[in-house]
């Protein structure tokens, strides 16, 4: 059976996981696999930007890199990322071959979407030298935290998935944080629950724990500042590049940000035309970041949402800069029901239509989540 065949057959979503069913699937297949050094990420934003800047300056200086991320916005193969390109079909297709040849059927079976694919993506990057995996869910009982890690990078904390990781930050900071296993490197955060959970981690595991500044000069930070500046990035960037980067020196390399040049983050705040920026975060705090990234500006904002998502507070958010939200359609079986987002925007006075097409003279944001960004990128590459 073909990939997408296979994949066609599981769901995407569940209610509820069953943590025990990757570690056991793990390790009844281990012995076939030769793990690479692997640096994984945990946070709530900036893990696939975090992870980009790393394996793209590991690749840049000569070592055979991957990186897996998810979710996908167009097309699988963004998942899967080896030495500056995404995986090919054939690759991608003898490595779900070699998959299915040692595990056994009844985890074939029962294996989730993203749990399978994790597998997969580990068999197909395991030639590498470096493999940075991002988190999808969580930390501790996420399907990348079974296999042995170097280092941990934890991005910023801030509350997302609640059903599943608690709804205080101290909760949400222990299950992510946890996945740690010998090191780990705190990016800046805004909340000090996080710096506290890592200080009784520290203790509790005795693994080293760091700050992101503790590698860095403050000349290597204004540095860094200038790159963002220069290479037109997003000012929130900034804090990925630099916990990127603060792996870069634990790894024992030097840093020359040159080796990042013409860097390609899609979907991240990534103008794709004069007047268009898509973005696919889906949670208040990416808002937050939008919201000072437009500060001053007036845009029409493409919205949808899942029903889990906190779509009332990021509308609130976002409603100082937005002129006009027009509401894009997706097919999923979680979208929020439409008069609910229609309810939210005139309860904060905010204009509305459906979305149709751009108009050039518009500033536009395309917000909400990689299938938001999918659905619009569909139409738009159609023009």
């Amino acid at each position: 059976m073909s990939l997408k065949d296979f994949l066609d057959n599981k769901p995407l979503f569940y209610k509820e996981i069953d943590y025990t069913r990757m570690p056991k699937a793990w390790e009844s297949v281990k012995k076939h696999f030769s793990l690479p050094k692997i640096i994984h990420i945990v946070g709530t934003n900036g893990k696939g930007s975090s992870g980009r800047f790393l394996a793209y300056f590991l690749y840049k200086s000569g070592f055979k890199t991957a990186h897996y991320t998810s979710p996908h916005i167009l097309d699988f193969n963004e998942r899967i990322w080896i030495n500056g390109k995404n995986i090919s079909d054939e690759l991608l297709e003898k490595s779900h071959e070699k998959l299915l040849s040692v595990l056994d059927p009844f985890f074939q079976e029962t294996l989730s979407y993203f749990e399978y694919t994790t597998l997969l993506a580990m068999m197909a990057m395991q030639d590498n030298e470096y493999v940075i995996l991002e988190a999808g869910l969580g930390g501790e009982y996420d399907a990348t935290a079974v296999f042995d890690n170097i280092l941990t990078l934890c991005t910023v904390i801030d509350y997302d998935h609640r059903d599943f990781l608690g709804n205080s930050i101290k909760e949400i900071a222990r299950t992510k944080l946890n996945a740690a296993q010998k090191s780990l490197i705190i990016g800046e955060q805004q909340y000090l629950e996080v710096y506290a959970e890592a200080e009784k981690i520290k203790l509790e595991k005795n693994i080293e724990v760091y700050l992101y500044n503790h590698f860095l000069t403050n000349d290597e930070l204004i540095l860094f500042g200038r790159f963002i500046r220069k290479e037109k990035l997003p000012s929130f960037l900034y804090k990925n590049l630099t916990l990127s980067l603060s792996a870069v020196k634990f790894l024992g390399h030097s840093v020359d940000v040159g080796k990042i040049e013409g860097i390609s983050l899609f979907g991240r705040c990534q103008k794709i035309a004069d007047n268009v920026t898509v973005d696919v975060g889906h949670n208040p705090l990416a808002a937050k970041v939008l919201l000072e990234h437009f500060k001053g500006k007036r845009i029409v904002l493409v919205y949808n949402s899942l029903k889990d998502k906190e779509f009332s507070l990021i509308l609130k958010i976002l409603k100082p800069v937005v002129k006009r939200v027009e509401i894009i359609s997706f097919e999923d079986q979680r979208v929020a029901k439409k008069e609910d987002i229609i309810k939210v925007l005139n309860d904060l006075s905010l204009e509305f239509c459906d979305f149709q097409k751009i108009n050039e003279k518009e500033q536009y944001l395309v917000f909400g989540s990689f299938l938001v960004v999918e659905s619009f990128l569909k139409v738009f590459n159609e023009k």
